[in-house]
């Protein structure tokens, strides 16, 4: 099997492309080459804005597969439709599970739960995404399949304030000092660690059932918040000095002060419940189950952090927001 992935050293695309290398899958990846490439993949070079050099990079090629991990408005999907058109058997797009409906109406959700989120552009531009592809699907015939990870971590803290590709949230808790939790922290998240998101990505590869069909693949682990700020705690050789903050609150600080918006990764994102149904892609992929669970998942990621001292970055900006904040609500 032949595969284009388009980015494929990111957070998620770097476990998916060593899975796929594993398994004897002819791996291409095509980006700037500003990452470290992974092995065994062939790695072509181009600036994804410019589209004849991108044309350039990839002529002479034929794919069974072509994945965009780092498409994010319909520009992009329309270049890939009109260079891959008869040029591959299946096209993937990496969308995301903020896409869903929020605040969602059934607290468990399905590929079928509608798309609407009023509060985040970059899920209403993978909305507008899915529906350019749908539409060059039910036209034409364009084969797609459409994916929908959610908060899937590796390389990356998975907090909701100052983690991220950010160390600060950890280096708080080792220093002893307060981190923010959304809301109570009662409400219900799913972690999904990218090795287990990969088992079912894989199975979609050249998947012809799949073509026209939206997945979203997660664990079927389900945490409060507030348990997994105390696992990333312990993680971490900690304890999670929690102090607990509106996430309407939390946002309009943000914003009042001067800070990057948090509005549409709380109100958008995190502040809701988050429970999958998974029994689709069990449907098309029947191997696959998540067997990472968070505590062991998280692990796994703080001592990558650790590992590299440059990776542990620490933001300046990120403590001042959250000192203020804190200090902000009345004791």
């Amino acid at each position: 099997m032949k595969v284009l992935f388009i980015g494929g050293t990111g957070n998620i695309s770097t476990p998916v492309s060593r899975m796929a290398v594993a398994q004897g899958i002819d791996l291409y990846h095509v980006n700037r080459g500003n990452r470290e490439a992974v092995a065994g993949v062939t790695s072509l070079q181009a600036d994804l804005s410019d589209p004849n050099q991108f044309r350039n990079a990839i002529a002479g090629h034929r794919w069974d597969v072509v994945v965009n991990w780092i498409a994010f408005t319909p520009s992009d999907i329309q270049r890939d439709m009109d260079i891959f058109e008869g040029l591959t058997r299946q096209y993937i797009f990496i969308s995301s599970a903020s896409a869903y409906q929020k605040p969602p109406l059934n607290p468990v959700i399905t590929e079928s739960t509608p798309l609407r989120n009023p509060h985040w552009d970059y899920s209403r531009n993978k909305i507008a995404c899915e529906d350019l592809l749908m539409k060059g699907y039910r036209e034409r015939g364009f084969p797609v399949t459409i994916v929908r990870p959610s908060h899937t971590y590796y390389s990356v803290i998975p907090v909701s304030l100052g983690g991220w590709e950010e160390f600060t949230a950890i280096d708080r808790m080792r220093r002893g000092l307060q981190v923010v939790v959304h809301g109570d922290g009662t409400s219900l998240w799913t972690m999904t660690h990218a090795s287990d998101f990969a088992k079912g990505f894989i199975g979609l590869l050249d998947n012809q059932h799949a073509i026209g069909e939206a997945f979203h693949i997660t664990s079927d682990e389900v945490l409060t918040w507030n348990q997994i700020y105390e696992t990333v705690a312990r993680a971490a050789g900690a304890e999670a000095n929690v102090v607990h903050i509106a996430s309407d609150y939390i946002s309009g600080y943000a914003e009042k002060h001067g800070y990057p918006s948090v509005h549409g990764t709380l109100l958008g994102d995190k502040s809701h419940s988050a429970v999958f149904d998974n029994s689709k892609i069990k449907r098309f992929v029947p191997d696959f189950t998540a067997t990472t669970p968070f505590s062991e998942g998280i692990r796994q990621t703080i001592e990558w952090f650790d590992a590299v001292p440059s990776r542990r970055v620490v933001s300046e900006v990120t403590n001042r927001f959250l000192d203020g904040l804190i200090a902000s609500i009345p004791k």
